[in-house]
């Protein structure tokens, strides 16, 4: 499975991006399908589903993807931030930038393509289905949507990771820190709080006072090796995968789709345009996610329970 090839995060290099849009020998040119009845026909049929979802899922609720025109937080794009580097340079900075994510999410919801997810998790576990999400987003949206099997392959931003101890742990806080409040402003013209490390998000463990640190897989880190083999696991056993809101720009994301479709595994993607993976897929429903998957994922007249 090609997750082993790839484990760090990254955004796809030119050589990843040709190899994705060079269809396979064996496929046709002809565009994928956007005939929700044969969709239906197969996901009615589908046992283990495996649903791929990026950040354009969470857009959709009003979340920031810091991608594209305009994708600034200040001056500065997340890949400029989320990184080893930028956080041992200034770790003031960095948190601004999280604490601001933070702030933003709690007052954000999961929308209809969230739900429909959710609640189809629930509906096919009683009939002896399974659905697994594998999400790069950080929001966790899914799970306060109420999704269950949940992997979150880039973390959470409501984690934290201790510097020192290493000791990870959920944490809620707003503001994560009182030198945080009031900061984080994504205006440009904001100037940086320049907070004392001192100050910042500190470790809460007995005797350690360590750092913290986001518990999210910044850009040139190694993804954690058990939700890499977990995903694995779904992937290599799913009878269905749908892409959803996802650009196929960062791996090893972006591989994971395409090859479950060289597998032979039928793939359907979700999204507002076109991918670089896009004509390796059997199914392409174009539009808002929150439009198009609910009907999609919608009880079956086959189902029974």
């Amino acid at each position: 499975m090609i997750v082993r090839q790839f484990v760090c995060r990254a955004f796809i290099n030119a050589h990843l991006y040709a190899h994705l849009r060079r269809p396979q020998i064996s496929q046709t040119m002809a565009r994928p399908s956007s005939d929700l009845a044969a969709f239906r026909e197969i996901f009615s049929k589908a046992n283990n589903i495996a649903i791929i979802t990026g950040a354009g899922v969470s857009a959709e609720s009003g979340v920031p993807t810091f991608r594209g025109a305009g994708g600034y937080w200040r001056k500065w794009q997340a890949q400029e931030l989320a990184t080893p580097e930028a956080f041992s340079r200034n770790p003031s900075r960095v948190w601004e930038f999280y604490h601001y994510r933070r702030e933003v999410m709690l007052t954000k919801n999961p929308n209809p393509a969230h739900l429909a997810i959710a609640e189809c998790e629930e509906r096919l576990s009683k009939q002896g289905r399974k659905v697994t999400v594998i999400t790069q987003n950080i929001d966790e949206l899914h799970r306060r949507a109420g999704s269950k099997n949940v992997l979150e392959i880039h973390g959470s931003l409501f984690r934290t990771r201790c510097m020192s101890c290493g000791h990870e742990a959920s944490n809620y806080k707003s503001p994560i820190c009182s030198a945080l409040e009031g900061k984080g402003a994504p205006d440009p013209n904001t100037n940086d709080a320049h907070i004392p490390v001192q100050q910042l998000p500190r470790c809460e463990q007995t005797g350690c006072h360590g750092l913290l640190r986001p518990a999210v897989v910044w850009f040139g880190e190694t993804l954690d090796a058990d939700i890499l083999t977990s995903a694995e696991e779904v992937l290599d056993s799913c009878d269905l995968c749908l892409v959803v809101g996802t650009s196929s720009v960062v791996y090893p994301a972006a591989m994971f789709a395409p090859q479950v479709a060289a597998g032979g595994v039928p793939v359907a993607e979700f999204n507002m345009e076109d991918t670089p993976a896009t004509m390796r897929f059997k199914f392409h429903f174009h539009g808002p996610c929150g439009t198009t998957l609910p009907p999609a994922l919608a009880r079956h007249e086959t189902e029974q329970n």
